[in-house]
C-alpha cells in the first residue's frame, strides 16, 4: 500500500505511455485530469494485489476510442465518474476499488480521477499489461470474466448501458456508441471480485509505470541515456529487460481514423549505427509489429514503443510526425499474456497480420543471455 500524489502521476504519465506501445490516449491530458482530482480531493491509495480482499467489488475505468480525436476533443473530466456511478446503480453495490483496463497514457490515469472523486483505492494491475485497441483484448476476457454490463458516458452527460452475449459483440456495440459520442467515450466494464482480479490481472503495472517514468526523468542527472534507463527499470519486473530495436528518423507516416481506430504505419530511416537500414512500424491505435529491412523483429503482444531519441519520452501513434528522431524499443510481455488462449485474442493474426508471434527473448537471444530473463522465461534461452 502506498499513497499516490501529484508527483507520482508525473512519473506515471511518462512510464505508462512507454508501456502503452503508442496507444492508451494522450498522457498529458490524462495526467492533468488526475492531478486536478488529487489536488482537490487528496492522495489516492494504491493497493498491492495481495492486499485486496477476495470479496472486494472492483470496477475498472477507462477511455475508449481513437486517440487522434482526443487531441482536439478534450474530455470534460467527469465522464468516468458518471459511468462509474451508473454501473454501481445498475449492479446494486458500491465499488470498493477501481483499476485500469490497460497500461497507457490516459488509461493509466482515469482510475485515479475516479478514485480521488469516489474516495476509493486503485489496485496495482490491469487487464492488458500494455494497451490494446479492443475490449475483448483483456486478460479479464481471456481468463473467463464477464465484461457486462458495460457503461459508457460522454461529456454531455449521456449514459449508454450495454448487455451483450459475448465480448466481441460488446466491442462492436461499444465501438459504435463511441463513434456516435464523437470518437471517444469513458467506459466502466468487467465488474469483478477481488479474487477475480488476483486471478486474471497483469500485476504491478502501475508501480512499474511509475518506476519507468522516474528512471527516464532522472536519466540526465545520472548521466545515462533514457533508453538505458528504461532497460534498467524493466530488468527486475515480470516483463524483463527492454531491448533497443532501432534508431532512426521518421520519413513517412500513413495514418487514418477507421471504424473508431487510428490505423496506419510509420517508416523510419536508420541513423547512427542503423544507417542504411529501414524499419516499418504498423499500428492500430497501438504499435503492432516492427519490421526491420523486411524482417519482423517484434510483434504483439510484446511491447513496441517509439521514444524520443533525446528525452526517452514515448511518441504516441497520434503524434508521430515526419522528421522526428526516435528509438524503437521492445519490452517482453509477462507469461500470463503469452498463453495459447491469450495469443488467440491478441496475437498478430488477431489483427490480420500474416505472421506468428515470436518472443523477443528468442529473436534477441544473445542480448537476453547477457542480461538474463525472469525465471519463468528461462525456457526461451535453452
Amino acid at each position: 500500500m502506498r499513497e499516490i500524489h501529484e508527483r507520482d502521476l508525473e512519473f506515471l504519465s511518462i512510464g505508462a505511455a512507454i508501456l502503452g506501445t503508442g496507444g492508451g490516449g494522450d498522457p498529458l491530458i490524462g495526467k492533468l485530469m488526475a492531478q486536478s482530482a488529487i489536488r482537490e480531493e487528496g492522495p489516492v491509495i494504491l493497493l498491492d494485489p495481495e492486499e485486496v480482499g477476495d470479496d472486494m467489488f472492483v470496477l475498472p475505468a477507462s477511455m475508449m476510442g481513437a486517440p487522434t480525436v482526443m487531441i482536439e476533443k478534450i474530455p470534460a473530466g467527469d465522464e468516468a465518474l458518471h459511468a462509474f456511478r451508473a454501473a454501481e446503480q445498475r449492479l446494486g453495490r458500491r465499488a470498493d476499488a477501481t483499476c485500469p483496463s490497460e497500461s497507457g497514457g490516459v488509461n493509466s490515469m482515469i482510475p485515479f480521477v475516479v478514485a480521488a472523486r469516489a474516495r476509493i483505492p486503485v489496485i496495482d494491475g490491469d487487464g492488458m499489461g500494455r494497451a490494446f485497441p479492443e475490449l475483448q483484448m483483456e486478460t479479464f476476457h481471456v481468463y473467463g470474466l464477464s465484461g457486462t454490463p458495460a457503461i459508457l458516458a460522454d461529456e454531455h452527460g449521456s449514459i449508454v448501458m450495454i448487455d451483450a452475449n459475448d465480448h466481441y459483440r460488446l466491442e462492436w456495440l461499444a465501438r459504435g456508441v463511441t463513434i456516435r459520442m464523437g470518437g471517444h467515450a469513458h467506459i466502466v466494464d468487467y465488474p469483478m471480485s477481488g479474487a477475480d482480479f488476483k486471478r486474471t490481472a497483469v500485476r504491478g503495472t502501475i508501480s512499474m509505470g511509475i518506476a519507468v517514468g522516474e528512471a527516464v526523468k532522472s536519466a540526465p542527472r545520472r548521466g545515462i541515456h533514457p533508453v538505458e534507463a528504461i532497460a534498467e527499470a524493466t530488468q527486475q519486473t515480470i516483463y524483463g529487460r527492454a531491448v533497443r530495436l532501432f534508431e532512426g528518423k521518421v520519413v513517412d507516416v500513413v495514418r487514418r481514423t477507421e471504424a473508431g481506430f487510428a490505423v496506419g504505419q510509420a517508416v523510419l530511416s536508420g541513423i547512427g549505427t542503423d544507417v542504411g537500414r529501414v524499419m516499418e512500424v504498423r499500428f492500430q491505435n497501438e504499435n503492432l509489429a516492427a519490421i526491420l529491412d523486411g524482417k519482423v523483429v517484434a510483434s504483439v503482444p510484446d511491447l513496441i514503443t517509439l521514444v524520443d531519441s533525446e528525452t526517452g519520452f514515448a511518441i504516441t501513434t497520434e503524434r508521430i510526425r515526419y522528421g522526428q528522431r526516435a528509438v524503437v524499443i521492445g519490452i517482453p510481455t509477462p507469461e500470463i499474456m503469452r498463453t495459447k488462449e491469450a495469443l488467440d485474442v491478441w496475437g498478430p493474426r488477431a489483427f490480420g497480420l500474416q505472421m506468428d508471434f515470436v518472443p523477443l527473448e528468442v529473436t534477441y537471444r544473445s542480448y537476453y543471455l547477457q542480461y538474463g530473463v525472469p525465471k519463468e522465461k528461462e525456457k526461451y534461452l535453452r
